[in-house]
């Protein structure tokens, strides 16, 4: 169990550290991932930014994520569970431009005036606080392939194991400090998890 998420993230770069990694940039996914990237982005003394996706849920149960698009319109679909839920097109398509523009609108704002950082050619890694399904992830992953970044690597505290295996495919390695068999929520993993404040997430790219 982690004491929190700053806790989590200064295991989190003994980790990224004891793989050798040379990053370039870490890439935070807010709110949670925030605390937990600015841990990491200190012990490595590289610059900390953020990336940004939302799921899309399903028709009538918003928490069940049929996929994830990212602020630059990078998708993710679990065309799995669109064909067994029987979901229309035009509802993905309504989703997709739904919250890619909430995702635009959060990088915006916690940006401010700062340009985003170039991550042509450059290794990245990607933090959250942990994963659970990764559809989300899976876009953040994306968005930064497509940016042009020459390795990508995923780093997160905690995970299952069929998640962080099936994530594997998208990041050129994934580090994840425990991966317990039997996982309900990353919450359950912290000794404090409590809620990130648009406001206090923000401060931490200060």
């Amino acid at each position: 169990m982690f004491d929190d998420r700053a806790d989590a993230g200064r295991q989190l770069a003994d980790l990224i550290e004891g793989h050798d990694v040379e990053a370039d940039i870490v890439l935070a996914i807010p709110r949670g991932g925030l605390p937990v990237g600015r841990a990491v982005a200190d012990a490595l003394a590289v610059p900390l930014d953020i990336v940004a996706a939302r799921k899309l849920g399903a028709p009538g149960n918003p928490e069940f994520a049929i996929g994830a698009v990212a602020s630059d319109g990078t998708i993710f679909l679990n065309d799995e569970y669109i064909d067994q839920l029987g979901v229309d097109e035009s509802y993905v398509d309504d989703a997709i431009e739904r919250e890619r523009a909430a995702a635009q609108e959060k990088v915006d704002r916690y940006r401010g005036e700062r340009p985003p950082l170039d991550l042509h050619d450059k290794t990245v890694v990607v933090v959250d606080d942990g994963v659970a399904t990764g559809a989300t992830t899976i876009a953040c992953l994306r968005q930064i392939r497509a940016a042009g970044a020459a390795r990508v690597v995923l780093a997160v505290p905690v995970g299952p194991p069929d998640t962080i295996e099936r994530l594997g495919a998208e990041a050129d390695e994934v580090l994840c400090v425990e991966t317990p068999p039997s996982f309900m929520a990353v919450g359950q993993f912290y000794a404090s998890f409590t809620q990130v404040s648009d406001d206090e997430a923000m401060r931490y790219l200060d």
